[in-house]
């Protein structure tokens, strides 16, 4: 008996433990941009809709901009077509538009599903709907890429709209340019406009790492805690490189336009949202603006 009151205890502490950032963070928006191996695993996916429906229900407005880049290349394999990158970055031709739109597509609407499921009102909509993301052609490096647009404007209206009327947004990374051509967008860097177009708290990056590593061959050099003026003296001395490079570029960014802290998570870990957000330990990599505090216990 004394061993079940204990456990009951335990649940009782972790609520308490919570109880601050939920005041902290109630009614404020988060952006949560969902990708990687969480979206190939089922219960990994079931697990991130869970934590994202539960913010809702305690007074977060989460919004959800998800990737697919390995659905699309299991796709873009299905029908005999090779995928093509440059710096990085896929190369879109017309065909691959075609087909990246449609597996993008397909992705929304499984993650809606799933968030119906939970007994919240999710709604899928695509960056074209409402003009939602309008872009310009992207290209790397200055080379040409095909299809792949950068944000130049978010119509906020419609997310607004949307979270006031009790909807939780899940936005696909498709926009338009002038021209009403269809572009891909690259998740990483919609999450980052949106956030920053919202005035989001907080913006989480879900990916397949546990966060920033000083060393990224040792496990045990893995920061916590990230000033922006560290996070560019990282980079700046070589410590970042491949991929992490855009996406802290990005967190700079996002901090820098006025979202209060950005978060990245290693999407494999169950829970992984909620534990960041509601525990004093954290697990993955807190970028923050100047001397603000990671933790809020009791403010």
């Amino acid at each position: 008996m004394k061993k079940e009151m204990q456990k009951y205890l335990e649940k009782a502490e972790v609520l308490i433990e919570a109880l601050p950032y939920i005041q902290r963070f109630n009614r404020k928006i988060i952006v949560v941009k969902y990708g990687g191996s969480a979206m190939v695993d089922e219960k990994l996916k079931e697990q991130v809709i869970k934590d994202v429906a539960l913010l809702k229900l305690v007074g977060f407005k989460p919004i959800i901009v998800h990737g697919g880049g390995k659905e699309i290349s299991k796709w873009v394999g299905k029908v005999g077509m090779e995928p093509e990158f440059k710096n990085g970055l896929r190369v879109t031709d017309e065909a691959t538009m075609e087909l990246v739109e449609m597996v993008l597509g397909k992705v929304n609407k499984s993650l809606v599903q799933l968030i119906e499921g939970l007994g919240v009102h999710g709604i899928g909509i695509s960056g074209k709907d409402g003009g939602l993301l309008k872009v310009d052609k992207k290209l790397a490096d200055g080379e040409d890429i095909g299809f792949v647009g950068e944000v130049t404007k978010v119509n906020t209206q419609i997310l607004e709209d949307l979270i006031e009327k009790d909807f939780l947004p899940v936005i696909c990374p498709i926009g338009m340019d002038d021209q009403f051509n269809t572009y891909n967008i690259n998740a990483d860097d919609a999450a980052c406009v949106i956030a920053k177009a919202m005035k989001a708290e907080k913006l989480a990056f879900l990916t397949d790492i546990e966060g920033v590593y000083k060393d990224p061959k040792d496990p045990k050099t893995l920061i916590s805690e990230l000033r922006v003026e560290e996070a560019k003296k990282l980079m700046e001395d070589g410590y970042i490189g491949g991929g992490m490079l855009p996406k802290l570029n990005n967190c700079i960014d996002a901090i820098e336009s006025g979202v209060s802290r950005v978060h990245i998570l290693d999407g494999r870990i169950p829970h992984c949202l909620l534990l960041e957000i509601f525990t004093n330990k954290g697990i993955g990599t807190a970028i923050l603006h100047g001397e603000e505090p990671k933790y809020y216990q009791g403010e």
